[in-house]
């Protein structure tokens, strides 16, 4: 409470002096504050009036957003998080410029209704010139995040708003925007002023990713295990070797050399940038020395697009980026994953670790299944359903075990998934249930890509290609610490996204496609085609697959029109299995797993969680209609 007193005396002699005209006492504000005070002074300010409430036209505020759109679409989602992890009432965050003006606002509903919320708009201004004090335009002078607490507020009228801003930086260091979180409250909020901190680096990253596409990018630290963190630092490179960016811990950790855009990857590595990239491009972490001598980790974050007109390509990776696409056995006439693929073939080629996010339906398996034949692999694709393994058995099942290593062990023991696959793929699908035990020894392999099997004492180095997949959001997992984020950043080395079936540009190709491979020579009409593109296909292509198989079976002619897919046709199964048929209660409850089956577009696990049965108990109901 000393302390509380001690500050609010001293405040009450820094007001004083202001509004009298007086010298600021010494050691009563931090330095940026002091200096903010002074010249507002010289601007002419009175700290008891009320400042300019300057807002300009809607038409100004929509051309500078557009012109920042990239930045405020990034900004936007950050937020949006941001709003959700601010605890108490009564705030807005806002998104400004690099001149101070407002272009978008979240606040609560309290705050918004409030008079703050009435001044702190879309529009409105926040230059140090006319708002006097302020967090927002004192970061934008500073370059620094900046908070103003309470009566550190030029104007009294602000006396009450406690303001944390953070500064948006380009790869030069100069402003871009502004984020700032602002309480009706006169409380240090230093767990706010964190979080402003956190959400302004992780835009500079976004912006870093998506202005340089072409480069690659490195992540590095001094040590491994703040590769995933917001202290990292990342540098994008050129094919060549030149710098295109570096984010602002990256120049905080090469301080002292040459860490400028355009320079070279060798002014500021004591390695070959050509030998780097042999290591950093198959998806593991390297040990390099910066030139003034100090020890760092570096992972490769992005491989670099290649542009039209690239003709420099460092010896490391020019052969495997020309390697011709195989034409994958499935419909991918959508541009998206057209280039995703192209992508993909160089990322196989490197033998990068790929992760392929979708909704359930969308193909996973067989995008999986493609990744292994651009990889041009002698060995086998070895499949690994990470939800059917018991918790148990997840480490022997996939690293093998020893006769007699455990209860219930095989008596000749079993060599492991990992093993079968070597020399080949192995494709960890729903990889967001791996036990958490498991993730760790998961890890582990992936660092080193040695096993030793359970009870056994000898190492094996394996040769594999690692193809992951998962219809969960594993950012949302590692933030919940539901799964590793370690071991996240290992296995999406590449990404490949498959868009939901509804949003696919090859909509009609597809429906072709699954209709000849059912029916073969059975046509179907575009009249058909467009009726069923105006579904919203919740379980995707499997959704689709069961749609198509009942209208075949009801369809009274040998082609497939408008009329197969009438909205008033039962979207569920009718039939029942055979155990059930004959008894009433049974068939509702059969035909109720059959329904639960159909919706989650024939995927097994998800229906019998939905239903809280297990996977056994629903394949026997719907196992005649699995086998169609």
């Amino acid at each position: 409470m000393q302390q509380v007193s001690g500050h609010s005396s001293g405040m009450d002699r820094a007001r004083a002096a202001l509004e009298g005209g007086l010298r600021f006492p010494a050691g009563m504000l931090s330095g940026p504050v002091a200096t903010s005070w002074q010249r507002c002074r010289d601007f002419g300010l009175d700290p008891r009036s009320r400042p300019r409430g300057d807002v300009i036209p809607f038409e100004q505020v929509s051309r500078r957003r557009d012109a920042l759109a990239a930045l405020r679409r990034l900004a936007l989602a950050e937020m949006q998080l941001l709003y959700s992890q601010i605890a108490g009432s009564s705030f807005t965050i806002a998104l400004g410029d690099a001149a101070g003006v407002v272009l978008d606002t979240i606040s609560d509903q309290q705050f918004a209704d409030s008079e703050e919320g009435r001044v702190i708009i879309p529009g409105s201004v926040w230059r140090e010139a006319e708002r006097g004090t302020n967090a927002l335009g004192l970061a934008a002078l500073e370059k620094q995040p900046v908070a103003v607490y309470g009566r550190e507020h030029y104007f009294a009228c602000h006396g009450h708003l406690s303001c944390m801003a953070a500064p948006i930086l380009d790869s030069r260091g100069e402003v871009l925007g502004l984020l700032d979180a602002s309480c009706a409250n006169e409380a240090r909020q230093q767990h706010t002023h964190a979080l402003v901190r956190m959400a302004a680096a992780q835009i500079e990253n976004g912006l870093i990713f998506h202005e340089r596409s072409e480069s690659f990018i490195f992540a590095f630290h001094p040590r491994a295990e703040y590769l995933d963190t917001l202290s990292a630092g990342l540098i994008a490179v050129s094919r060549d070797g030149r710098i295109h960016s570096i984010n602002r811990p990256g120049t905080a950790l090469l301080s002292g050399l040459p860490a400028e855009i355009g320079g070279r990857f060798e002014a500021l590595f004591e390695a070959a940038f050509s030998s780097v990239m042999d290591g950093l491009l198959k998806g593991g972490v390297v040990r390099v020395r910066d030139r003034a001598g100090s020890g760092l980790f570096m992972v490769c974050r992005q491989i670099g697009r290649r542009s039209m007109g690239a003709s420099s390509v460092p010896a490391a990776v020019a052969a495997p980026l020309v390697r011709n696409v195989e034409t994958p056995d499935f419909v991918c006439d959508d541009a998206a994953l057209q280039a995703a693929i192209r992508e993909a073939a160089d990322a196989a080629a490197l033998a990068m670790p790929v992760h392929i996010t979708g909704e359930t339906g969308t193909g996973k398996d067989l995008m999986a299944r493609h990744v292994h034949a651009l990889s041009r692999r002698k060995g086998e694709f070895v499949a690994v359903n990470c939800g059917a393994l018991p918790e148990p058995l997840f480490v022997s099942e996939l690293f093998g075990h020893e006769r007699g290593a455990f209860t219930n062990a095989r008596s000749d023991g079993s060599p492991g998934l990992a093993r079968l696959a070597d020399k080949g793929t192995l494709f960890l699908d729903e990889v967001a249930d791996i036990p958490l035990a498991a993730q760790t020894a998961l890890l582990r392999f992936l660092d080193t890509m040695e096993v030793r099997a359970v009870g056994g004492q000898k190492l094996v180095r394996l040769d594999v290609q690692i193809v992951s997949a998962t219809n969960r959001d594993l950012h949302e997992m590692v933030a919940a610490r539901a799964f590793r984020g370690d071991l996240l950043y290992r296995l999406n080395a590449f990404s490949i996204h498959l868009p939901p079936l509804a949003a696919r540009t090859d909509f009609g190709g597809i429906v072709r496609h699954l209709v000849a491979r059912i029916a073969p020579g059975v046509a179907i009409t575009d009249a058909a085609i467009a009726r069923l593109a105006r579904r919203k296909w919740p379980g995707n292509a499997r959704e689709l697959n069961a749609v198509l198989q009942r209208a075949l079976l009801r369809r009274r002619m040998e082609h497939l029109d408008e009329e197969a897919f009438d909205a008033a046709a039962p979207a569920g199964p009718t039939e029942v299995c055979a155990a059930c048929r004959g008894h009433p209660l049974n068939e509702r409850r059969c035909q109720e797993m059959r329904s639960a089956y159909l919706a989650s577009g024939g995927n097994v696990s998800q229906a019998a969680r939905r239903l809280g049965v297990s996977r056994t108990t629903l394949y026997k109901h719907v196992r005649p209609a699995v086998g169609r």
